[in-house]
C-alpha cells in the first residue's frame, strides 16, 4: 500500500488500468486482472475485450491478481486496496459469478474456511471466517517482511499454515530506489552475503525471494515460521495443483531465479522450474524441504508457469507443468509440456511458436 501510494503522490494519478499481471478463469469465463482496477472479460476464442467484470454492479473496487476459487463451492475469493477509504475490501463471488455473497472492508490465501490477508509494510497476518467481519479477524504479528506471492494455506490442528515467498523489501519501485537503480536493484536480487566487504543489510538480498512457511496457532496465539529451501536458490510465482487450494498438500511448484543476470539488468530470469516437497525433508539439511530442479537450456529463460492436473489423475502430482519459455541465442519462443512426476526430465512436448513471446507474470490454463 505505501509504494502504492507514492507512486500517485510522485506522478500525480495512479498507474494506468492495463490488465496485464494476470489471468484466471471463473464460471467457465475468462478474465484478465491488474490490481488497481476491476478485470476484464475476454474472449478466449479470439482474444477480443468483452468489458469489466463488476459482478452486476456490486463490485466497485479494485481487484486482486489473485482470486482464489474454493474447492468444493467453486466460490471466488477476492480483494482490493485502495489509497482511498475503504482502503481493504474482501468479497466473495457465487460459483456461477453472478452475485457477491459476501463484502468487508498481490495476495491472499484461503483455507476451508479462513482467509489470509497480508497488510502490506505491516508485518501482520490476518486470520477471518470467510464470512466473517474486521471484528472477526485475529491477527498475528511475524518477523518483518514483504511477501506478494502464496503457494496455498490450510488448516492442521489449531493451526493455519500459511506458505509463500518471502524477501526482505518491495520488489515495486518507490522513492527509496531513485538513487541508485544499479545498487538497489543489482545487490538486492543476489543470495545475501553477510562476510562480504560493504555488505549493506539495507540492500543486500533484500529481493532474494525463498519459499517460506507461517504457523499460525488460533488456540495460542502464537506463531512459528521459517524457510523451506536453501539460501543460495531463490524462487518465485509459485503454483500449486489447484484441486489442493485451500487443503493440505504435498507440492509446490515454481519459476527458479537466476541471481546473476537477474541483478545484471535490474529485471526478473528465470532459469529452473523448482518442485518443493512439502511432506520429505533435504537430505543435506533436515530442517529444509526437498527440491527437485528442471533446468533450461543455455540462455534460456521462462515464464508463466502453470501446473494442469490431468483428467481423472490419481496423485496430487499428476499433471504437467506448462511454460513459456525464449531461446535467447537462437530467439526462439517455445511452449515446454513436463511430465510433474518425471520433473527433472526432458520436457514431453516443446511446441514451437511463429513468433516472440515477451517475459510476462502470470500464468493459466483453460480447457476448452
Amino acid at each position: 500500500m505505501e509504494d502504492i501510494v507514492q507512486e500517485q503522490l510522485r506522478f500525480g494519478k495512479p498507474v494506468k488500468d492495463s490488465a496485464n499481471t494476470s489471468i484466471f478463469e471463473h464460471a467457465g469465463r475468462a478474465f484478465a486482472a491488474t490490481e488497481n482496477h476491476l478485470p476484464y472479460e475476454i474472449d478466449i476464442n479470439n482474444l477480443s475485450t468483452l468489458g469489466p467484470y463488476n459482478i452486476n454492479g456490486s463490485w466497485d473496487q479494485p481487484f486482486t491478481s489473485h482470486p482464489k476459487k474454493i474447492c468444493g463451492s467453486g466460490e471466488l475469493v477476492t480483494m482490493g486496496t485502495s489509497t482511498e477509504k475503504p482502503h481493504y475490501v474482501l468479497g466473495v463471488i457465487s460459483s456461477d459469478r453472478e452475485r457477491l455473497l459476501h463484502k468487508v472492508i498481490h495476495d491472499i490465501g484461503v483455507t476451508a474456511r479462513f482467509i489470509q490477508n497480508d497488510m502490506g509494510g505491516i508485518s501482520r497476518i490476518g486470520v477471518m471466517p470467510r464470512f466473517g467481519d474486521a471484528d472477526s479477524i485475529i491477527w498475528f504479528d511475524v518477523e518483518n517482511h514483504c511477501s506478494y506471492h502464496l503457494f496455498n494455506c490450510f488448516e492442521d490442528g489449531n493451526e493455519v499454515v500459511v506458505r509463500g515467498c518471502r524477501t526482505l523489501d518491495s520488489v515495486i519501485s518507490s522513492a527509496r530506489h531513485d538513487d541508485d537503480k544499479s545498487k538497489c536493484y543489482g545487490r538486492a536480487f543476489l543470495p545475501p552475503d553477510k562476510n562480504s566487504e560493504g555488505f549493506d543489510p539495507s540492500v543486500d538480498g533484500t529481493l532474494f525471494s525463498r519459499p517460506y512457511e507461517w504457523r499460525l496457532n488460533l488456540k495460542s496465539g502464537t506463531t512459528k515460521e521459517g524457510y523451506l529451501t536453501d539460501e543460495k536458490v531463490a524462487m518465485d510465482f509459485p503454483v500449486i495443483n489447484e484441486d489442493f487450494v485451500g487443503v493440505k498438500n504435498k507440492y509446490g511448484y515454481a519459476q527458479v531465479v537466476d541471481s546473476v543476470a537477474t541483478s545484471k539488468i535490474g529485471l526478473f530470469k528465470y532459469k529452473r522450474i523448482a518442485k518443493v516437497h512439502f511432506d520429505k525433508q533435504d537430505k543435506e539439511n533436515k530442517q529444509l524441504k526437498s527440491v527437485e530442479y528442471h533446468v533450461l537450456q543455455e540462455k534460456t529463460f521462462c515464464s508463466g508457469v502453470q501446473f494442469v492436473a490431468k483428467e481423472n489423475g490419481i496423485d496430487e502430482d499428476d499433471g504437467w507443468i506448462i511454460t513459456y519459455v525464449h531461446d535467447e541465442l537462437a530467439n526462439v519462443s517455445q511452449v515446454y509440456i513436463i511430465d510433474a512426476k518425471r520433473f527433472a526430465e526432458e520436457p514431453v512436448v516443446k511446441i514451437t511458436l511463429p513468433q516472440r513471446v515477451p517475459y510476462g507474470l502470470h500464468g493459466n490454463f483453460f480447457y476448452k
